[in-house]
């Protein structure tokens, strides 16, 4: 059971924080904080529409299964799907309450528009894989869902994206087992971060509030 794993496997969602910010990820999944800003309060909302535990839902040869619990034993980490949908395949694997066999495709949902990093397919295929070890199976399609741009993006399920999570979760679970905090590295991408105030305190006491609130406003308008 999902529920009885170790304490060293890691969330499966992380990898996207990892590959984002690594301090932003050990704050969250080291020293246990977080905070809230209108990016992470907007796509807990997407997830909540979609994440309906164990939720069926039959389409024609479709089957659909909403926050379904995966894991994987090889990489140690854990999670949920947002939404697997299961074709029927006479080749495929069988699915509980169905005496029929499917393929599964995982889907995962996000908030605005693909990004310029691999951070999203990196947590998808993480999925992928963690859903190839469950049922013994290849996966070789997923998709992401932008809430923004209201498209599907259509991931291939490579080897060398496979190897590059291995590679990621390798350097985080390193971190994770040092209990090492990686040390500030400021960019553009600090503004778009929930936990500006606690990563950078002194910086953000020595701005002017009001010119911070409508530099990020300008920032919205032109992305």
């Amino acid at each position: 059971m999902i529920d009885s794993l170790e304490d060293n496997y890691l969330l499966v969602s992380r990898i996207q924080h990892f590959q984002f910010c690594k301090r932003q990820w050990a704050l969250i999944e080291i020293e246990q904080q977080w905070d809230e800003n209108v990016r992470t309060v907007e796509g807990r909302r997407i997830h909540e529409k979609v994440d309906q535990p164990f939720l069926r839902e039959k389409r024609n040869d479709l089957l659909i299964i909403r926050a379904l619990p995966i894991c994987s034993h090889e990489l140690k980490v854990t999670g949920v799907c947002d939404v697997v949908e299961f074709v029927e395949d006479p080749d495929g694997v069988p699915i509980q309450g169905s005496k029929l066999k499917y393929m599964p495709t995982p889907v995962e949902y996000k908030r605005g528009k693909p990004k310029s990093n691999d951070s999203d397919i990196l947590q998808l295929v993480t999925q992928a894989m963690c859903l190839e070890e469950m049922l013994v199976c290849s996966v070789p399609i997923g998709y992401l869902y932008y809430h923004e741009i209201r498209h599907r993006q259509k991931v291939e399920i490579t080897e060398d994206l496979k190897q590059k999570v291995r590679d990621v979760l390798r350097e985080m679970h390193l971190y994770y087992s040092k209990r090492h905090t990686p040390k500030v590295r400021t960019g553009p991408f600090c503004k778009n971060c929930s936990l500006m105030d606690i990563c950078l305190p002194e910086l953000m006491k020595k701005r002017n509030v009001s010119d911070y609130i409508e530099r990020l406003i300008e920032d919205e308008k032109t992305t």
